[in-house]
């Protein structure tokens, strides 16, 4: 089969490109050809990864032509809902845990039960890997791998400052010290995380609290936890151990526009599988650990979960079609070994055995730091309720910018927060 790749460009700005295999294909055309569109979002490297499988799936799929189209920043997010509107959503696009619960509930997602096991092969992943893309009692998607929280951070900057390699049991107090201190001796400082929802949630999983509560759709945190929260990291910032306002804002939660990948900070706070991503463009080694805690020996604030996931429109006349795809994606030997651990750990032990060996060092890092946690992470959450994403987006983000440019105080911030974020998450 003669495939035809038209380059593509990606921008941080939420540039789109897409991308059709099959154009100038010698094998004859099929009554029954089908043409899937995949949609997600992510770096360069993800997008070369995707591609390279679904052009190894038309090779061994004749009649099928997968349409990728990969987007970067909040433009995802935007397309999303106006394929939503328009009743055209892709046939498979990528969501997180973040999202899923509150996609499927907005009717984005196919339920995927009626394609398992026959055409959706997931029976070896275990049934609780299944409960982490379950909702309201169905499947809406099929996790591409594990991961969970992380900080990575450039060994370089912390040895010419002189600061050991954070080590898991290190706490809340201790990064304080410790991020100042590069931002003395290196003008790169960590990053002004209060923006971020999962280390948020992490810090309150830490003192037996959580982002949303667990029996109804709401809050999980209060007034006081937001303000402890937000004091935090205003004093951090105010002593030298954050990024300034102006370029943490300028972070769309994606690899290329992050402080660390900027070179503006020597510490990120992401998600374990990022660190090939962000280690392609940084040109220091990278190390990775745990997120800080609130005391030794206390809860980590950690759970596993998958890294991203796949689901399929519930617009699609293709449903079958793209439950192929997907299995094929996480079953297929092949596949997993041009995927590597990008999008996490597989959730297939097949896969996971037969990648192994080719893992380069980085990958084989993130292997470790998933094993590292067994022992560390709690029970995974319920999923995320309705309005979640735009909680994150549109609540949380935008408060902790008023906050680092200082035009709302930590009281007003806290307040801010659980009374915009309650009217934001809907159940």
């Amino acid at each position: 089969m003669q495939v035809n790749r038209r380059s593509f460009l990606m921008g941080t700005a939420g540039a789109a490109a897409g991308l059709a295999f099959g154009a100038g294909s010698a094998t004859p055309a099929f009554a029954e050809d089908v043409s899937l569109r995949a949609m997600w979002w992510g770096s360069n490297d993800r997008a070369k990864r995707t591609l390279d499988v679904a052009k190894l799936y038309q090779s061994k799929t004749p009649g099928v032509t997968i349409v990728g189209e990969s987007l970067a920043g909040d433009g995802y997010w935007t397309k999303l809902a106006t394929q939503m509107a328009g009743r055209s959503i892709a046939d498979v696009f990528q969501l997180e845990p973040g999202t899923i619960s509150d996609y499927s509930k907005r009717g984005a997602c196919l339920a995927l039960d009626q394609f398992v096991p026959s055409t959706l092969k997931v029976d070896d992943f275990g049934a609780d890997m299944l409960k982490l893309t379950t909702v309201d009692g169905k499947l809406y998607g099929v996790g591409l791998g594990l991961n969970s929280f992380a900080m990575f951070y450039d060994t370089a900057a912390f040895e010419k400052a002189g600061i050991p390699a954070p080590t898991p049991d290190l706490t809340w107090e201790e990064y304080a010290k410790l991020a100042v201190e590069l931002g003395k001796s290196g003008g790169k400082p960590g990053p002004f995380a209060a923006r971020y929802t999962y280390v948020f949630d992490a810090w309150l999983r830490q003192r037996g609290k959580s982002l949303y509560a667990k029996e109804s759709p709401t809050l999980g945190f209060t007034v006081d936890d937001a303000k402890e929260w937000f004091d935090y990291w205003d004093k951090l910032r105010k002593a030298g151990g954050t990024v300034a306002a102006d370029v943490q804002t300028l972070d769309q939660n994606n690899i290329d526009t992050n402080c660390l990948t900027l070179g503006k900070s020597a510490i990120s706070m992401a998600y374990s599988n990022q660190m090939v991503g962000y280690q392609l463009v940084i040109k220091n080694k990278l190390g990775i650990a745990m997120l800080p805690r609130e005391k030794k020996g206390g809860p980590s604030g950690h759970y596993y979960r998958p890294g991203l996931i796949w689901s399929v429109g519930a617009t699609t006349k293709q449903g079958e079609e793209a439950a192929k795809f997907i299995s094929f994606f996480v079953n297929d030997p092949e596949a997993g070994k041009i995927l590597g651990v990008e999008r996490g750990v597989p959730m297939s032990p097949v896969v996971r055995e037969a990648i192994l060996p080719q893992l380069n060092p980085t990958e084989q890092e993130t292997v470790k730091y998933i094993t590292l946690l067994k022992d560390q992470v709690g029970e995974y959450p319920p999923p995320a309720p309705m309005g979640s994403t735009e909680f994150d987006q549109r609540v949380l983000r935008p408060t902790c910018d008023e906050l680092a440019f200082e035009r709302i105080s930590v009281a007003d911030a806290a307040q801010q927060l659980v009374e915009t974020g309650k009217a934001t998450i809907r159940g």
